[in-house]
């Protein structure tokens, strides 16, 4: 799972957990509704996204990433066969994730990193 970091109109953080996966080399999440994070995004598209491994016995701090990226909305019919794909990742290969009758088109975020930090060999700054 995927933290989000988007900016609110009036500055403060708004967070949700998301799922990220892949569509060719592109970072992608898949959204059925347009809600404030995708607001927020059009609005200042910054945003952060900070990935968290399982925890190891006896470590103290566990390696981290954080994702600094521009991020562009999308509306897409392709949001269900990139959700079926996220499932089998997030839920279990044999997923099917349910689409609803009258799937309608969603929206696809497409996240353009411009910095990854946090604590690994992927940390490109030793910032925060």
């Amino acid at each position: 799972m995927v933290h989000l970091s988007t900016i609110n109109p009036d500055g403060s953080p708004q967070v949700t957990v998301i799922w990220v996966g892949l569509d060719g080399d592109d970072l992608v999440s898949t959204h059925m509704r347009d809600n404030i994070k995708l607001r927020n995004i059009r609005r200042d598209p910054r945003v952060a996204l900070s990935f968290d491994v399982p925890r190891e016995p006896g470590v103290w701090l566990n390696p981290y990433a954080v994702i600094y990226a521009r991020a562009t909305v999308e509306p897409s019919p392709r949001i269900w066969d990139l959700m079926a794909k996220h499932a089998k990742v997030y839920v279990s290969p044999d997923a099917r994730f349910p689409i609803p009758e009258e799937s309608k088109p969603g929206f696809i975020v497409r996240y353009s990193i411009t910095r990854i930090g946090g604590i690994g060999p992927w940390a490109t700054s030793s910032a925060n």
